[in-house]
């Protein structure tokens, strides 16, 4: 099997299973063009386009004009109306669509962006581990980067007074999240999105988050409402690192076929079944 065949399945198979269990966001309109979420080839990982059917508008990065005070440069979240917008000059903005966990929607006012990650491992928190250690005790270890991560193709660290605040801007594989709120997680943006975003952010970027009366007084109150609460994500802890097992296997296969070498091609073995929500 040739090395691209054999990554795309690999991929395929490990999306498969960090698929959402909810419903998208309400569409109003035919489905749009993929346009900027065609597949992109990563590395040598490959990110499948986006369905159509998730980048209804407002669902899809968009150039608008600004109607916030923040200066060029500034990232600025409105968790209520699921947008994320990056400033430009002359009163203009990139838009982008965004899903809001729990995380995403404690924090309040404004951070710095300290710290960019590449395709971010993820490692449940020590609080995460002490309430419901019968949900993450099996992922302790933690997932490494690559396609399992739940933190997808990029991840932007945001601290405040030099301290970490977990606030988190990063990808997902969840594609049907975006643009609805979830009950875990930070900010989760398109893969396709995270990628644009994270090229053009620089460490010490200023982040500003909207409180709801701001989102209600620049957004309007029907789009401070956007979207709807889906139900948690239920990952099988044994496939997740069975993906990671695939995931290094076939870089290993793809170096050999590099090299010369002959790919062969096994079968996954049975697995037992446990649960995370992310």
């Amino acid at each position: 099997m040739p090395a691209l065949t054999l990554r795309t399945l690999v991929l395929c198979s490990a999306l498969g299973l960090l698929a959402a269990c909810g419903a998208p966001t309400e569409q109003t309109s035919p489905p749009a063009a993929v346009g900027p979420y065609s597949a992109v080839d990563d590395g040598d990982i490959t990110i499948p386009a986006v369905d159509p059917q998730y980048l209804v508008e407002p669902n899809r990065r968009t150039e608008v004009a600004y109607n916030g005070t923040e200066a060029p440069g500034t990232i600025v979240v409105d968790p209520y109306a699921k947008f994320l917008y990056y400033v430009e000059d002359a009163g203009q903005a990139t838009r982008y669509p965004i899903a809001v966990g729990r995380e995403g929607k404690s924090f309040r006012g404004t951070g710095t962006i300290r710290r960019k990650e590449v395709w971010p491992g993820w490692i449940p928190t020590a609080n995460m581990l002490r309430t419901e250690p019968e949900v993450y005790g099996p992922f302790r270890r933690g997932i490494p980067g690559g396609v399992a991560s739940p933190l997808g193709a990029r991840a932007l660290y945001l601290y405040r007074g030099g301290r970490d605040t977990y606030f988190r801007i990063h990808g997902t594989n969840d594609v049907s999240s975006i643009g609805n709120a979830n009950s875990a997680g930070c900010i989760r943006m398109f893969n396709q999105d995270i990628i644009h975003l994270f090229d053009r952010t620089e460490l010490g970027t200023d982040v500003v988050v909207r409180t709801y009366d701001e989102s209600v007084m620049l957004e309007g109150e029907e789009m401070a409402n956007r979207g709807v609460e889906l139900p948690p994500v239920i990952l099988d802890a044994d496939e997740v690192y069975a993906a990671v097992e695939a995931e290094k296997f076939r870089r290993k296969l793809e170096a050999e076929a590099a090299a010369g070498g002959e790919v062969v091609v096994v079968e996954e073995p049975q697995k037992k079944k446990r649960t995370i929500t992310e």
